[in-house]
């Protein structure tokens, strides 16, 4: 088995249905990751900003992956998860619109996080 040094992984999801296979690619790796026991970080922005709003996730369908309401619930009971600030201001979502757990922050917070020791980023 491989050991896994204490390491923050960051991964940023761009797409939502727009772009369905790279959506559940982000929260396949970032939900394997966070079952292997890595530190993550799970940012929604672009169109996966509206997974931040309760009942989004469960719209999602793609044959053949996890179902997106379950790798949700996983990121959020053992990881974090943030929605972008500006990507939500667009869609018109409140911090009173989101998931409890679903942080609303920007890019200051993104920098902060990617340039931690040891972070690894990966954008979807």
């Amino acid at each position: 088995m491989l050991a896994l040094m204490a390491r923050l992984l960051v991964v940023k999801a761009t797409a939502g249905t727009d772009a369905p296979e790279r959506c559940s690619q982000a929260f396949t790796v970032a939900s394997t990751a966070l079952s292997s026991g890595v530190d993550v970080s799970f940012w929604l922005t672009g169109e996966s900003a509206w997974f931040a709003v309760p009942g989004r996730a469960a719209e999602f369908e793609l044959p053949h992956a996890a179902p997106l309401p379950d790798l949700l619930d996983l990121l959020l009971s053992a990881g974090r998860v943030t929605a972008c600030t500006q990507c939500a201001a667009r869609r018109g979502i409140t911090p009173d619109d989101v998931l409890p757990g679903i942080r609303i922050a920007g890019a200051a917070v993104f920098v902060e996080e990617i340039m931690s020791d040891g972070a690894q980023a990966l954008v979807y």
